[in-house]
């Protein structure tokens, strides 16, 4: 039991609540790289996508795991996304940290979708069954790399006055 939830139900919720926030994500990415801004798509973006790292935390675990450390660094990352959008009203250098720090945000979850994908999916597992080999290493960079350009380009394209008008 998680939180008064059977594990597999919990483990089901937060999975649920993670792919939200990765398409949810994508589509305020889409948003900025266009220049406009999708108002409620990023309120559900970033509550899912903290919501995703708070739930991973309550899984039982004796010691500090890698999703606990990218967990972590996620939500340090939105708290400053959060704080550049509804607090800063991403007004001068607040515009680029933001679109920066929710890009990270969107690409940790990314990140832990392609480990989960390696983990779980019996055909993606066969390819790198120790999350080490070529195949992984090359979805991970592939992914890294797409966020990279797409970041860069959302930080040029974004400008909030123009795409609140």
């Amino acid at each position: 039991m998680i939180w008064g939830l059977p594990t597999a139900t919990f483990t089901q919720l937060h999975v649920i609540i993670s792919l939200i926030g990765i398409g949810s994500g994508l589509l305020v990415m889409y948003g900025l790289i266009k220049g406009k801004r999708f108002d409620g798509a990023t309120l559900i973006f970033l509550l899912t996508t903290v919501l995703t790292s708070v739930t991973g935390f309550a899984f039982p675990n004796a010691h500090v795991t890698p999703g606990m450390i990218v967990g972590g660094i996620s939500l340090v990352m939105l708290a400053v996304a959060i704080a550049a959008r509804y607090v800063f009203h991403l007004g001068g250098a607040w515009r680029s940290i933001y679109v920066i720090t929710a890009m990270i945000s969107l690409y940790l979850n990314c990140f832990v979708l392609v480990v989960q994908l390696f983990e779980k999916v019996p055909s993606f597992h066969a390819l790198a069954p120790n999350g080490k080999e070529p195949p992984f290493v090359v979805a991970q960079v592939t992914v890294m790399v797409i966020f990279i350009v797409f970041t860069i380009l959302s930080v040029k394209k974004f400008h909030p006055v123009a795409a609140a008008a």
